[in-house]
């Protein structure tokens, strides 16, 4: 029988291994197989597509350091030191959910600015869906939601799909002049990704719950592997909810041995296949 065909395609398992790092433990454990690192316009972005701009790098998403009042003014300060014609930004994986204010606080204008967002959450929704990831009490997230909605500067974006990636981010670089993008899709996009050659497609990201279904890597990819008529498996560092009609697999849930899990989820997949 003719070895199955497979991509490894997955994006990034946060603090844990980069995109690129997780399709070689994939590859090892395959022994043969096409890699394509993905990235959702969040942390990774930039290392599978040149050029990009990403808010997580400079305030990053760290579980060791949960505070759901980061601001976000250091993306702003990072943006306002750039002299260019034209922007790539990066929304997703960050610490911050300020709806930009304190990117606000320093930026004022922009040159024409494509955004990548990671999500397509709008901002009135993200205290409820990434305040609790981010730290928020319950109280919190309620707070939160009643500031953003009292903010004047969202309102005319706050139905925008994405405008509120990165704690409402998309939001306030849509409120200076900037193109707000599905971040997954784009990426995809931009690097070709066409799963009708392959007998399996193998992606996944360090977490997998509700707001993959927002638009994140996982979701886009099996989406597109459901129109192609072909196998997708989505693996995550942890689930605690499936993409719905398709092979959802936890790993162990032990960051140390997250390439160990990925090394030996390819033979697996592809001894189930039969």
């Amino acid at each position: 029988m003719p070895r199955a065909s497979v991509l490894a395609c997955p994006a990034s398992l946060k603090g844990v291994l980069s995109a690129r790092e997780a399709a070689d433990a994939l590859a090892r454990g395959l022994g043969d197989c096409d890699r394509l690192p993905l990235a959702d316009g969040g942390e990774g972005t930039a290392d599978v597509v040149p050029g990009v701009v990403e808010a997580a790098s400079v305030i990053p998403f760290d579980p060791a350091r949960l505070d759901p009042f980061t601001s976000s003014r250091p993306f702003g300060e990072l943006l306002a030191s750039l002299s260019v014609d034209r922007l790539v930004v990066g929304l997703g994986g960050t610490a911050n959910m300020d709806a930009g204010a304190g990117m606000l606080e320093v930026l004022e204008a922009r040159p024409p600015t494509t955004v990548l967002c990671a999500v397509a959450t709008t901002p009135y929704d993200a205290p409820r869906l990434y305040g609790p990831q981010k730290g928020a009490t319950p109280e919190q997230v309620v707070a939160l939601e009643a500031r953003f909605r009292a903010d004047e500067r969202l309102a005319p974006y706050a139905q925008l799909p994405g405008s509120g990636a990165a704690g409402g981010l998309g939001a306030a670089l849509a409120s200076l002049g900037a193109e707000l993008v599905p971040g997954a899709a784009t990426v995809l996009d931009l690097l070709g990704f066409d799963p009708r050659p392959y007998d399996l497609v193998i992606t996944g990201e360090g977490r997998v719950d509700a707001t993959t279904a927002e638009g994140k890597v996982p979701f886009e990819v099996a989406r597109r592997c459901r129109a192609a008529g072909v196998r997708c498996a989505v693996f995550g560092g942890v689930v605690t909810q499936a993409i719905h009609g398709v092979e959802t697999i936890a790993l162990s849930g032990d960051p140390s041995r997250a390439a160990a899990d990925l090394e030996e989820l390819g033979p697996r997949l592809l001894d189930a296949a039969g």
